[in-house]
């Protein structure tokens, strides 16, 4: 026998001693991937999203044991939040200046068969549902937030309003969606007032998944693929 950590327990490892990469790797995983996946319109990109959602669910559950507020929570402010930056997201859209060229999105039909293509909606409407929303609030809304207060940010109460951090850490989640910065600065700052409201996280993950849930079903509807 020795000592050597298998791989498929090396991470569970660093997480459970390390509160801040249980929340980190997550998230940078996820963005290193996204920017592997690349904006080239080639079918191939479809297939890596799909690659990256199972990376995503695999990490997500790799953390949850030592990520104690990755816990979904549903409440009628979750879901009128959820609702309210669906509509933002979608009714701003070409109101203000953008900070990128606008692209043509990801429409599947112009690359794959019926089947396969609505196997694609289907893991972009799951991933964008059930995937993002916990990476992305545990990062922004739980670590960003409080670390830029506190080193040892868990010492910091979800329910403690941090003005400075509140809106830089909003910004930063809004530049980065630079098509629609806007609707992703006012995103973050309703995310993170559940967080406030609520002294929990598990709301802000269920607003995220319902307003993803509803672009993705409105994107499909409307032929609106600019928005992924």
């Amino acid at each position: 026998m020795t000592d050597d950590c298998p791989p498929m327990f090396f991470l569970k490892k660093k997480f459970e001693s390390s509160p801040e990469l249980a929340r980190f790797v997550p998230f940078g995983v996820f963005v290193l991937l996204t920017y592997v996946q690349g904006e080239n319109d080639v079918a191939a990109r479809y297939w890596m999203y799909l690659v990256k959602t199972l990376v995503g669910a695999w990490l997500v559950l790799e953390a949850r044991p030592f990520v104690e507020e990755m816990r979904w929570k549903i409440s009628w402010e979750a879901v009128v939040v959820g609702v309210v930056i669906f509509a933002l997201w979608v009714g701003l859209d070409g109101l203000y200046p953008r900070l990128t060229e606008l692209k043509a999105g990801w429409n599947p039909h112009g690359k794959f068969g019926e089947g396969a293509a609505w196997f694609y909606v289907a893991v972009r409407i799951i991933g964008s549902s059930i995937v993002v929303p916990p990476i992305e609030e545990v990062f922004y809304r739980s670590f960003l937030y409080r670390y830029f207060v506190k080193t040892d940010f868990r010492a910091m109460p979800f329910n403690q309003f941090h003005g400075l951090s509140f809106f830089v850490t909003s910004i930063i989640f809004g530049v980065l969606h630079p098509d629609r910065w806007v609707a992703g600065i006012i995103c973050g700052m309703a995310f993170q007032w559940l967080v406030i409201h609520k002294n929990r996280l598990g709301d802000a993950m269920t607003a995220h998944a319902i307003t993803n849930f509803l672009l993705g079903l409105w994107i499909v509807w409307k032929g609106a693929w600019s928005f992924w």
